[in-house]
């Protein structure tokens, strides 16, 4: 199956993204580093956009992005609208919880998308898929008592309840994601997403630095505008993976999220973060269950 080799990919490109965020977001302003990478995806679909309405591309190209209606511009608003909800929960919370926390969490994703799959999309479980989604929901609750010896609170730690509502908003968003990709040209969803992305963010930042009492100064980083460029990677190989006829959403945001194992590895092998081993352990649960719900 093309479209899960698609997805593979993805995931690779995916887990190096999350290690770029965790690098550009250390001691530095939240509101800016989203700011700046989502304004270096648009940059790379700016000249796409312009080219492919002048007729300087072939329309047969791969990245050629077509013209579309004001009611499909709405429709791609409101994904923006959901993923930039899902960003800023997930960015404040990873810049204050370990990466071999916050990691995975998001990779319990895929459930709350199985969960919404089944419910709005008819998609049934199997008895194997029911094992894999109680496997993975038991290994999360094993992972959290490990935040505990290091003092966070998978209850009352609000940067735990942040990484929650980032996951359920993206789960959301993949959820939206199956319903877009086949209503609307996939390359003029990323493109304009990109775009919308700034044009939301942009005056929400402008208004929340200016009231501020002692906002925090940008610290330039290369790995900013390189959170942009792999999530651009990223999400271009999803949208082709979703737009085979076939591909399932489930499957899909399964797969997609062993990008967890890239940023684990990081934050296991560089930035020296504690407990490891049992981290370790529970993840491989984590994996094991949703693993499960793939061969199901």
């Amino acid at each position: 199956m093309i479209w899960l080799l698609l997805t593979l990919f993805s995931a690779f490109f995916l887990g190096i993204y999350e290690v770029f965020k965790k690098h550009a977001l250390r001691d530095n302003a939240v509101w800016l580093v989203l700011l700046y990478s989502t304004f270096s995806s648009a940059l790379v679909f700016i000249p796409l956009i312009a080219f492919s309405k002048w007729g300087y591309m072939d329309v047969q190209s791969m990245v050629y992005v077509p013209q579309i209606t004001v009611k499909e511009h709405l429709l791609i608003l409101l994904k923006t609208l959901i993923v930039l909800t899902s960003w800023i929960f997930s960015y404040f919370s990873l810049k204050h919880l370990p990466l071999t926390i916050a990691a995975p969490i998001r990779a319990t994703a895929p459930v709350w998308t199985l969960i919404g799959a089944i419910l709005i999309y008819q998609e049934r479980l199997s008895p194997l898929q029911w094992l894999g989604l109680l496997t993975t929901f038991a290994f999360f609750y094993m992972f959290s008592t490990t935040g505990r010896k290091e003092g966070i609170s998978f209850k009352s730690n609000k940067w735990i309840w942040f990484a929650v509502l980032g996951t359920l908003f993206a789960s959301t968003s993949a959820l939206f994601d199956k319903f877009l990709i086949r209503s609307v040209d996939r390359m003029a969803v990323q493109a304009w997403f990109s775009i919308y992305q700034v044009v939301l963010l942009a005056p929400v930042v402008f208004v929340i630095r200016r009231t501020m009492a002692n906002p925090l100064p940008l610290i330039w980083r290369w790995s900013i505008p390189l959170i942009g460029f792999f999530l651009v990677l990223a999400d271009f190989l999803y949208f082709y993976a979703l737009d085979f006829e076939d591909s399932l959403i489930s499957v899909v945001s399964i797969v997609r999220r062993s990008s967890v194992v890239i940023s684990f590895l990081f934050g296991a092998l560089f930035l020296r973060e504690l407990n490891i081993s049992r981290k370790a352990i529970f993840l491989a649960g984590i994996l094991i269950g949703i693993i499960i719900l793939l061969l199901g």
